[in-house]
């Protein structure tokens, strides 16, 4: 038979498809399959609006995951811990950067204010095949540190780039992981739209000046 999409994927990263690794990216594929009507997957509606093929429409949703504040917020998460090295020097960077107003990424999101449900789920999964890795470790006192200090919560992108971290993975093996299973969500959107059968058109309004005499 076939490998799973999970057991072919960890092969793809050179990874023995162990039963905990394969059951880790599970749980990750499938909460990153959907998410209402995120940037990648409004891309994806509006190309199939316009009736581009299958194709196009997930290369318009590729692109738009690529932005550093949609698939490439992993690349800063893992930044950041690089930034931290060792978990002892956590809290420093933590309070410092929280000092200075800069940002500690990954944490808040808009329709989560009481915590993005995705995320325990898959550090669960991160736990269960890496837990005793020093990133990780990082990684997780980083959220301790910011519940302590009353900030937001966090968001699916500390998630994923925890279970990277776990898989022994970098940044842009979590943003695969998420490309792969959101490609679903993709797909279906896709699908839908073109049955739905009108193009997505917003309009515009101009809230600009006006030349003298225009009007």
């Amino acid at each position: 038979a076939a490998p799973s999409i999970a057991a072919a994927l960890a092969l793809a990263f050179g990874l023995p498809a162990t039963r905990a690794r394969v059951a880790a990216l599970e749980v990750a594929l499938v909460l990153s399959a959907d998410h209402e009507l995120n940037p990648s997957s409004f891309a994806a509606r509006v190309a199939a609006s316009a009736g581009a093929d299958l194709y196009a429409a997930v290369g318009a949703a590729m692109a738009t995951l690529s932005g550093p504040r949609h698939g490439g917020v992993a690349e800063r998460v893992a930044a950041m811990l690089d930034e931290i090295g060792d978990p002892s020097r956590v809290v420093r960077v933590v309070q410092s950067r929280l000092r200075r107003g800069d940002p500690v990424v990954g944490f808040g999101h808009p329709l989560y204010p009481r915590g993005d449900p995705r995320v325990e789920p898959i550090l669960a999964a991160a736990r269960a095949v890496g837990g005793k890795k020093r990133r990780l470790r990082s990684l997780e006192a980083v959220v301790d540190a910011m519940a302590l200090a009353g900030a937001p919560a966090p968001s699916y992108d500390i998630a994923i780039t925890g279970l990277a971290v776990a898989l022994g993975l970098g940044a842009a093996e979590a943003t695969a992981i998420f490309a792969i299973g959101r490609s679903a969500g993709w797909i279906a959107h896709l699908l839908e739209q073109r049955q739905a059968g009108y193009i997505l058109r917003p309009r515009a309004r101009y809230t600009g000046s006006f030349p003298e005499g225009a009007l």
